[in-house]
């Protein structure tokens, strides 16, 4: 395999080409669950671009100016001409020196029976046949792209965290995958954040609401936030719940997990809720993990 760049007519001469995967294999193998891995490491993922357009997806992300640099595209077999224009892109991508991977997702007759009948689908190319027939059909035509591959993941005996822990193996370098955390203020009386991971309460502190200089402010008011953490038991939540997230953090990367939302709690969602979050996002981030803080209810009142 080639690697390197090149120059096209119109194309900037320091215009840098992505890396580029191509995932593909048995349906029910796990592609998506692939390609959901390298999406969290950073790749610029396209799931079902018609193999025709892979060289345009590559020729876009070099026009880039670095913003894409690594593409991994999801391609399903399901006929030869659909193949054919697959082989002509892979030609095309060599002629101009991309670097570039197939990764093959392959499992046995019998795990692949199992997946489709627990989750009571037809194979795609089983039509009026049985799922074994989709399944050997689709076996057929992917033969020479399996032969083709630079890595062959065999699935047939591994659960979800089982073939993230392979991918971040290959492609993950040396760096540990990023956890990134969302930390959300909130307030009880507009409800709980349908999307959070983690949900902890503020509303053991005295509420700002009830002091008159503070009211019309919200916990990003140095003063609201002085008064928040000057309260008893205040630093010590913080400190400690700071240390529960590390061990949750942990736990994880070793799962797979690279999101996490923390929604943070107090009645309104403007005083309390609104300074934790700040200090505990502060703290994750000083710990390297990525972080954002989104205030859902500050003012809304």
């Amino acid at each position: 395999m080639s690697t390197g760049t090149t120059t096209e007519p119109g194309q900037a001469a320091d215009a840098a080409i992505p890396e580029l995967v191509i995932i593909s294999g048995m349906s029910g193998a796990g592609r998506s669950t692939a390609a959901k891995c390298l999406e969290d490491l950073g790749w610029f993922v396209v799931d079902n671009l018609p193999p025709a357009l892979i060289p345009t997806m590559v020729e876009l992300g070099a026009r880039s100016q670095g913003n894409v640099a690594r593409i991994a595209v999801v391609v399903d077999v399901r006929g030869r001409r659909f193949f054919d224009n697959l082989r002509q892109s892979l030609a095309d991508l060599d002629a101009k020196q991309v670097t570039r991977r197939i990764v093959f997702l392959e499992s046995s007759d019998e795990a692949l029976v199992r997946r489709f009948e627990s989750v009571r689908r037809p194979h795609p190319l089983q039509g009026d046949g049985r799922i074994v027939d989709g399944i050997a059909a689709e076996r057929d035509l992917l033969r020479e792209l399996r032969g083709d591959a630079d890595l062959v993941i065999d699935t047939s005996s591994l659960n979800v965290h089982e073939l993230r822990a392979k991918m971040d193996a290959q492609f993950a370098g040396d760096e540990e995958p990023e956890l990134r955390a969302t930390v959300m203020s909130f307030g009880y009386k507009y409800g709980l954040p349908v999307d959070a991971d983690l949900v902890v309460d503020c509303r053991f502190l005295p509420n700002p609401h009830w002091v008159p200089e503070l009211r019309p402010f919200t916990g990003l008011n140095e003063e609201v936030s002085a008064y928040v953490f000057d309260q008893p038991g205040a630093k010590e939540f913080l400190n400690q719940y700071t240390e529960l997230l590390q061990l949750i953090a942990a736990g994880y990367r070793r799962e797979g997990k690279r999101y996490v939302t923390i929604a943070v709690g107090c009645t309104g969602g403007k005083h309390r809720s609104v300074a934790m979050s700040e200090k505990l996002a502060a703290r994750l981030g000083s710990e390297g993990i990525e972080t954002v803080v989104v205030h859902r209810d500050m003012g809304r009142e």
